[in-house]
């Protein structure tokens, strides 16, 4: 199974998002990759307050673009967006997967401002993908082992993180290394493969440095982006091969 990361920015403005997602999917299927990794709320941005006014008919409509678009490249995607169920709006990803199901999973570790706008999650999410067990979590849920641990132990073999680290500018850069450690350590705890797809730009005076990885189950760094650059990042896995040393 060939996984991929795209690190891509990130703009205010839902078409705009849609188009670059439509055109690195795109680029993702001519590289063969079967399942591509994409930011937190990558399809309208990091909006901070902005979230508040996110439409969700606005949202469902580029998610059954999205659809149409995954069946027809033949290529699985996990997208960040702000989705409102049930009367909440989660920060969430929606997994595409080729054969029409439509999987969701909501951030259960919110930063303190996103407890303003968005409700935590409270289950992680497990699908099954040929014959690999994959699994999602978002940002700041990386901070906490017990939630890959819980990934881990329903059978996953690869773990997607979508992030968007936007940080004042000198924080960004003081967080580099925490943000690069966190993905590797839950890799090697949880013999997994993890696929984390951060975005790069500015907004609002903040900054994203990027770093997007893929990292084996031994903790070894596979691939690894750089900070300002859009970037897609594969890997072919061998099933034969999962439990690296």
């Amino acid at each position: 199974m060939k996984i991929a990361a795209a690190q891509i920015d990130l703009y205010p403005d839902l078409e705009k998002n849609l188009e670059n997602i439509r055109a690195w999917a795109k680029k993702a299927s001519d590289r063969g990759v079967d399942i591509v990794n994409f930011p937190e709320a990558s399809l309208t941005g990091y909006l901070f307050e902005g979230f508040a006014n996110v439409k969700q008919e606005a949202v469902a409509s580029a998610l059954d673009d999205l659809g149409g678009l995954s069946r027809q490249l033949g290529i699985n995607m996990v997208v960040g967006t702000p989705y409102r169920m049930d009367d909440q709006l989660y920060n969430s990803v929606v997994v595409l997967l080729t054969d029409g199901r439509r999987l969701l999973y909501h951030k259960t570790h919110l930063v303190s401002y996103e407890q303003k706008y968005f409700a935590p999650g409270s289950e992680p999410l497990t699908f099954e993908l040929g014959t690999l067990t994959l699994g999602t979590i978002i940002c700041r849920d990386q901070d906490h082992p017990a939630l890959a641990r819980e990934v881990g132990e329903a059978g996953a073999k690869v773990l997607f993180i979508s992030c968007a680290h936007y940080y004042p500018p000198m924080e960004a850069r003081l967080k580099v290394d925490k943000n690069r450690a966190l993905p590797i350590a839950r890799a090697l705890e949880n013999r997994l493969f993890v696929c984390k797809a951060n975005a790069i730009g500015s907004y609002r005076g903040r900054i994203n440095l990027g770093h997007s990885m893929i990292v084996g189950p031994n903790g070894v760094v596979i691939n690894e982006a750089g900070e300002t650059q859009e970037e897609l990042l594969t890997f072919d896995i061998d099933e034969s091969r999962l439990d690296w040393r």
